[in-house]
């Protein structure tokens, strides 16, 4: 079967494409997947552009979406035909976090979802949402179960609140549909006036273009009659974290998720103690937050936002595509 190797130290040159050995049958609880897409997130750049250091010939990517094509001994979750979807941590099965690392990530700490087939246990796979395309259920690995963890598992969010977003990535993108699909108020930022009105068309009541207003903190908060927002899903880390602060409510929630604008920076500890407010790292969730998000979606019909589609042989081209900036939502892998 086909496959895609990182030879090191990494770099997006080094994505080749291999022909490597079909996976044996699977054994007791497990199942083999005929896999057929895959999606991008900025972990799965991180380790390609060699950013994050990994093995030599690792299979990249940790979103994988196909089919069931045989079960081992045991297997009572799936059947033969199943549309099934991976899970970001697969011995995190439920209950509170237990991973604060990524070496049983696929496409980091072991093979990834980068090739036509695998075997592996029941618990790294998930039935997929009803009516999806494997290209869709491939975006709700990483991006839609981080964003339904920072809302609804650890920010408890309900009706009639008030959620910050921060950009048009995968996990800003699915923060706002599952903001307002629990009936929560948007309002999101951008550097594209051009990417703020499709954000209003997604529903986003209020949008701040951040170039054009550096201090969107205080902007949020005129915005909210000086109250502030409840929860802030905040993907840029240092350098935005202290505009965050100032947008989130006394007592609300920020929802600490990326580094896109770098790993440390100073944090100003008074503002935040003065809000009295919870800022919480997370890294993706468990897969009972996984099948919960997904029993959601089945009742809602939400759609993920899919930018741009490229074939498995295009890797390189499809992370130069997310180097860029230019995409809103999802970048898709088919193959």
């Amino acid at each position: 079967m086909q496959a895609i190797h990182l030879k090191q130290p990494g770099g997006l040159d080094k994505l080749t494409l291999a022909d490597i050995a079909a996976p044996a049958e699977p054994g007791p609880g497990e199942i083999r997947v005929r896999l057929h897409a895959s999606s991008l997130n900025f972990h799965d750049y991180a380790v390609a552009a060699g950013m994050i250091p990994t093995e030599e010939n690792r299979i990249p990517m940790s979103d994988g979406a196909g089919i069931v094509e045989a079960v081992g001994e045991g297997v009572s979750d799936f059947a033969v035909g199943d549309a099934v979807v991976s899970t970001f941590f697969p011995g995190w099965l439920e209950g509170p976090a237990r991973v604060a690392d990524f070496r049983t990530t696929p496409g980091d700490g072991v093979e990834g979802y980068a090739r036509e087939q695998v075997v592996a246990p029941v618990t790294s796979f998930t039935h997929q949402p009803d009516g999806y395309s494997h290209a869709e259920s491939a975006t709700l690995t990483t991006a839609g179960l981080t964003a339904w963890r920072a809302l609804v598992v650890d920010g408890g969010i309900k009706a009639g609140d008030t959620v910050l977003v921060l950009g048009t990535g995968g996990v800003s993108i699915f923060a706002l549909q599952f903001a307002q699909m629990m009936g929560a108020r948007v309002i999101a930022t951008s550097s594209s006036d051009e990417k703020l009105e499709r954000l209003k068309e997604l529903g986003a009541e209020h949008v701040i273009n951040y170039k054009t207003t550096p201090e969107w903190g205080k902007a949020v908060l005129e915005l909210t009659n000086g109250e502030g927002v409840d929860h802030v899903v905040e993907v840029g880390g240092p350098g935005t974290l202290p505009q965050s602060i100032d947008a989130v409510k006394i007592g609300g929630h920020i929802a600490l998720i990326g580094i896109l604008t770098g790993r440390q920076g100073e944090v100003p500890t008074i503002k935040l103690m003065a809000k009295q407010a919870t800022l919480k790292g997370l890294i993706v969730g468990s897969r009972r937050d996984q099948i919960e998000m997904i029993r959601a979606i089945n009742a809602n019909g939400l759609k993920p936002i899919i930018d741009r589609e490229f074939p498995l042989t295009e890797i390189a081209d499809a992370f130069r595509h997310q180097e860029s900036g230019k995409h809103f939502g999802k970048i898709c892998l088919t193959f």
